[in-house]
């Protein structure tokens, strides 16, 4: 059978944009589409050094930390009490969870996780770095006493003979990598975690696709039905495009990843210098060393958060309080009770969180403009 060079497209029903086929279609435009996000796939898997299929694309990151919260069998899990809230409420409506209190500097101690680890506990999730305070978790360690566990309580099987142990599979440990991935070595081998989670959004991607890194003959199922795409975890056509920017922007994010940590750490603590030095109210929240490169987070004393983040909008300067998925419940942020437990809802937060844009001149321009700020509102938050 010759190939015609003459193309009619009738496949309407499955995409209507010829160019962008679905790539589950088994026509020659669906097969290009499928190969483009193979090729996708494999980019980020070299990256993560991990297998291709071990590649699971999804929605972004709430939808991986989802897939891998619900995703495992019952039984009981850990996780910390500053994860982010799509880890934070998938555990609480699964039940049988143990929430760990992190240390006052927001780091969690791998023994206070290795304390609760139980004969039935099928599940650890802890974030490697904080989205709020950005303070890094010691991802190795906890992936130690994990394995330490395994060893332990190998998990019981029916399959093997009664009374025969094979080598442990549970707990599995989720570690949910958006934040880090810009700044942090995302190399999976090394880190030693089952499953990972990431997002194009945040290293200069798209909104709308992320992936979760669900490593091979991990034990975990699909939470939505209706298709067998992404090897039977993930049903719905695939975002390709989504797929091939994702990938795009995790390559750019390796390459320009040594200098741009160490340029933003000069300038994160020349702004946390310039903050504290500048106003003696000002409280820094989390680790001053092991945090995020591009993190400072701070607490003003009874100044309200959404006060203090509107009048520096009206200065032209984009902060938040917190994390955009809880920015308006008129709350305190949970990561900051977490680590002062006298904080409350009058005691504002902001978190200043540099990029590849920032420069020197705009952390000058608004520490002044924070300081100006906290003069106006003195005569009424004293």
């Amino acid at each position: 059978m010759s190939k015609s060079n003459h193309k009619i497209y009738l496949d309407y029903a499955s995409s209507a944009l010829v160019s962008s086929a679905n790539p589950s279609a088994i026509h020659e435009l669906g097969v290009r589409e499928k190969q483009k996000l193979e090729r996708a796939r494999k980019k980020i898997a070299d990256i993560l050094s991990v297998h291709p299929d071990e590649i699971i694309f999804t929605s972004g990151a709430t939808e991986s930390n989802n897939m891998a919260i619900l995703g495992i069998r019952r039984g009981h899990i850990v996780t910390t009490n500053i994860e982010h809230a799509s880890v934070l409420e998938p555990a609480r409506h699964r039940g049988n969870v143990t929430f760990v209190e992190v240390e006052k500097n927001g780091i969690v101690d791998p023994e206070k996780i290795k304390k609760v680890l139980r004969p039935d506990t099928v599940l650890v999730s802890v974030m490697y770095a904080n989205n709020e305070i950005g303070t890094i978790q010691p991802i190795k360690e906890i992936a130690k006493v994990i394995r330490h566990f395994r060893k332990n309580y190998p998990y019981l099987t029916s399959s093997l003979p009664r009374g025969r142990k094979k080598e442990g599979v549970y707990p599995l440990f989720h570690t949910d990598a958006v934040q880090a991935v810009n700044y942090l070595p995302i190399q999976v081998p090394a880190l030693g975690v089952d499953l990972l989670s990431l997002n194009a959004a945040k290293i200069y991607g798209p909104k709308g696709v992320g992936a979760l890194y669900v490593k091979r003959n991990t034990p975990i199922s699909k939470i939505m039905w209706g298709g067998d795409q992404e090897g039977g975890l993930r049903p719905g056509t695939e975002n390709v495009l989504g797929a091939e920017a994702l990938a795009k922007a995790l390559e750019e994010t390796e390459e320009v990843k040594e200098k741009e940590v160490e340029r933003l750490i000069k300038l994160r603590n020349y702004f946390i210098s310039c903050l504290i030095r500048a106003n003696k109210r000002i409280v820094l929240n989390g680790d001053q060393e092991k945090r995020l490169p591009n993190n400072i987070n701070i607490t003003v004393p009874k100044i309200p958060s959404d006060l203090l983040v509107l009048e520096l909008s009206a200065r032209g300067i984009m902060a938040s309080a917190k994390s955009a998925c809880k920015a308006g419940d008129g709350k305190a942020s949970h990561v900051i009770q977490a680590i002062n437990s006298k904080v409350n809802d009058l005691d504002g937060s902001l978190r200043f969180s540099l990029g590849r844009d920032t420069t020197k001149g705009d952390v000058d321009y608004v520490v002044r403009a924070l300081n100006q700020i906290l003069k106006k509102l003195k005569r009424w938050y004293d």
